[in-house]
């Protein structure tokens, strides 16, 4: 009966042990999309010179410490970041291009070009994001990449598995937008 207790009280802290933080910020440790659950993989911060740009963490259907294995991975996939300041729409948004564009060839962006207007243009709907802002960026296989700012869905969800991972390759691509990020994200954080 001992043994039962005392592995009851292990299992439950080493559930609490997993809860993710980053900057201040909490993020569970798992997740529901749509009808699937997905699990933290990873957060981190990203920043740019000294200053903290927003935290994050990345919801996969199982742990992956591997950035193609993440990419490949099937099921509901979701980026969860939260801003640690102040950013107009326009600086995401630009951001968010050149990210794509420095992990995809001249036919791929050609490809993705409509899609990705359309959600940048979701985007700048917000206008300006203070600090706290939460932004999700969901996919789900039901009905496709979803954009979510505090809450409230922006824009028509984005079909097609490929737009979601030309996304991922952001964080996850061989010229991710911070290298220490990327390895947090994959759960090889020191």
């Amino acid at each position: 009966m001992k043994y039962w207790i005392l592995a009851a009280l292990a299992a439950i802290s080493l559930n609490l042990a997993q809860a993710v933080e980053v900057a201040g910020v909490k993020f569970d440790d798992k997740t529901k999309l749509g009808n699937a659950d997905a699990v933290a993989n990873g957060a981190g911060m990203r920043k740019k010179a000294f200053f903290k740009v927003y935290a994050m963490a990345l919801y996969l259907p199982e742990k992956q410490g591997d950035a193609e294995a993440a990419l490949a991975a099937k099921g509901a996939k979701r980026v969860a970041i939260s801003l640690l300041r102040d950013l107009s729409a326009q600086q995401f948004v630009d951001a968010l291009q050149d990210g794509v564009a420095g992990n995809h060839s001249e036919t791929e962006m050609a490809a993705l070009k409509d899609r990705l207007q359309q959600f940048s243009d979701a985007m700048l709907s917000v206008g300006e994001a203070k600090s706290g802002t939460g932004v999700l960026i969901d996919w789900i296989p039901e009905s496709g990449t979803r954009l979510t700012v505090n809450g409230q869905a922006k824009g028509k969800d984005i079909p097609g598995e490929d737009f979601y991972k030309a996304l991922l390759k952001i964080w996850l691509g061989n010229k991710p937008v911070q290298d220490d990020l990327k390895q947090a994200l994959l759960g090889k954080v020191s």
